[in-house]
């Protein structure tokens, strides 16, 4: 089956500085004392994603998760390793990310076209479905620092999706919408589905990730625990957790 992401031994390092100086004296004597730590958030993973799969990826916090997907969506750039994706990649991974608080609703649809390439011609057309599908139509041409999380969320999930990707990439940010929209983004996923599009998304809502995905990667610490189908990847997920929890 045609590969639609391939990640070959990714690494990622994040070097950290501890302690903050309280003053510029302050600073400068300490700068030979502050070593950065290296945190490595992926220590070589290697993963194929299949065209048409709909992948879930769980893990506690710290698990590197986020970090994976960054990588896929080009918001990092991993420290060793290759990661190959074949097709239009639209993401949505974080809360407000590619967004312009100074701009209107309306401004920041057509900047987020042109982040991912689409031309204003047509950006155009996608226009009023995305206004109508994220249910903005009062609110589209004021500035977005005045919209609320789930107004964002909205937003961000309805230009995702109406931009027609072939790879669909989704970070938990679901979980700030209300029950209505949650449903109707499970019932656009769905249709991603029908479509035999790609969709991998990262969710610590285990019932959604039975209810979504045909397979389950597990990341514990940076490395890739266990890989197979949802339920028997989500059962040892939650087995592990209860143990981890006894000690």
């Amino acid at each position: 089956m045609q590969s639609a992401i391939e990640l070959q031994g990714l690494k990622k390092s994040f070097r950290l500085v501890h302690g903050q100086a309280g003053s510029i004296k302050a600073l400068l004597l300490s700068f030979k004392r502050r070593k950065p730590e290296e945190l490595m958030a992926l220590k070589g993973v290697d993963l194929s994603i299949a065209k048409g799969e709909t992948l879930a990826v769980i893990g506690r916090n710290g698990s590197g998760k986020s970090t994976m997907l960054g990588i896929v969506g080009r918001i990092y750039k991993p420290t060793s390793g290759k990661v190959i994706v074949h097709g239009r990649v639209s993401a949505l991974l974080e809360l407000g990310a590619g967004f312009h608080p100074e701009l209107t609703g309306i401004e920041n649809i057509y900047l987020n076209g042109a982040i991912l390439g689409i031309k204003t011609r047509d950006m155009k057309s996608k226009v009023d479905e995305i206004v109508r599908f994220a249910e903005l139509e009062k609110f589209i041409d004021t500035p977005i620092k005045g919209y609320s999380k789930g107004m964002v969320m909205r937003l961000g999930f309805a230009i995702a999706v109406q931009v027609d990707p072939d790879i669909l990439l989704v970070d938990e940010v679901l979980a700030v919408g209300d029950e209505a929209f949650q449903a109707k983004c499970y019932e656009k996923i769905s249709e991603f589905q029908r479509l035999g599009k790609t969709i991998v998304f990262v969710s610590h809502d285990l019932p959604a990730v039975r209810r979504v995905a045909s397979r389950v990667v597990w990341l514990d610490k940076g490395v890739i625990r266990m890989d197979g189908p949802t339920g028997q990847v989500v059962d040892a997920y939650m087995a592990g957790v209860a143990a981890d929890e006894q000690h």
